[in-house]
């Protein structure tokens, strides 16, 4: 059992400390700035107006689209950058089955741009 405490005893001091620093945080927080909200700041729009139109408005399905897209090719540089630093010991294999990933891509972003799916009207 002491071996034990002896084995913990770092793990609970430090969560002791961050206890401390956590609660530390949010009173000091409250006794050097107490919140005192106003009527104007307790509204549901800070911005000065009341809202036009309902939030549940619909939106055009070119918002999705683009958002897609955007998130496809965004992926595509994220596996660009760990395959280019490690070209040199992926060897023959790894090169041919990024050009496949990457001819894949191209594919797909020449037919989302035959489609207009890249215009914005």
């Amino acid at each position: 059992m002491d071996e034990l405490l002896r084995d913990y005893l770092p793990i609970l001091v430090f969560l002791g400390i961050a206890v401390v620093v956590a609660v530390g945080a949010v009173a000091g927080s409250l006794f050097v700035a107490p919140q005192r909200p106003d009527p104007e700041k307790d509204s549901a729009y800070e911005c000065g107006f009341e809202a036009f139109d309902d939030a549940r408005a619909k939106f055009q399905v070119r918002f999705y689209l683009v958002a897609i897209l955007f998130i496809i090719f965004d992926l595509e540089v994220a596996f660009l950058f760990p395959w280019a630093l490690s070209l040199g010991t992926i060897g023959v294999f790894g090169f041919w089955s990024m050009m496949v990933f990457l001819a894949v891509l191209t594919i797909g972003f020449v037919y989302e741009w035959k489609k207009g799916a890249l215009e914005w009207e």
